[in-house]
């Protein structure tokens, strides 16, 4: 089973909070898959992790860059994932947009990032949340606060 947490943005959106995140994973000698929405999030997420001041060297690459084997964090649709799982070999999986996925259980961490200002996106949370604990994965809930991640439960 996976070790699901749930991150609730509460003082950034996705494309600041998730460039930390990234980073730490890197640091940790890890690779990660990020999965958005749609092409369009793929697309303008690449460019994101390009120009994020900090941390300032984010590699990554989606399906036109090719070669997922080199590239430490990949890119790619909720459908590409499901088809594919994670071409680079990534075990950190990180959802955005509200996307679910199922293959969890060949991941070793989800980071699943959600909007707090969204009413919508905090009730399918939750409802992630429930089908996650069904499912028997770990849970932990982080929320954002004046000095970074906060757990929660």
């Amino acid at each position: 089973m996976a070790e699901i947490g749930f991150y609730h943005l509460t003082r950034t959106g996705t494309d600041q909070a998730l460039p930390q995140l990234l980073g730490r994973t890197l640091a940790a000698g890890q690779r990660a898959l990020v999965v958005c929405g749609s092409e369009e999030r793929v697309a303008a997420l690449d460019a994101a992790l390009w120009l994020c001041p900090q941390p300032d060297w984010l590699p990554h690459g989606t399906r036109l860059s090719n070669e997922a084997d080199l590239q430490p964090i990949w890119l790619a649709t909720a459908e590409e994932f499901e088809r594919e799982g994670a071409p680079n070999g990534a075990r950190y999986l990180f959802l955005t947009d509200g996307v679910g996925a199922a293959r969890l259980e060949t991941m070793e961490r989800v980071f699943d990032l959600f909007d707090g200002a969204d009413a919508q996106a905090v009730a399918a949370a939750r409802q992630r949340w429930t089908a996650a604990k069904a499912a028997g994965h770990v849970l932990a809930y982080w929320q954002q606060g004046p000095r970074g991640w906060e757990r929660k439960a």
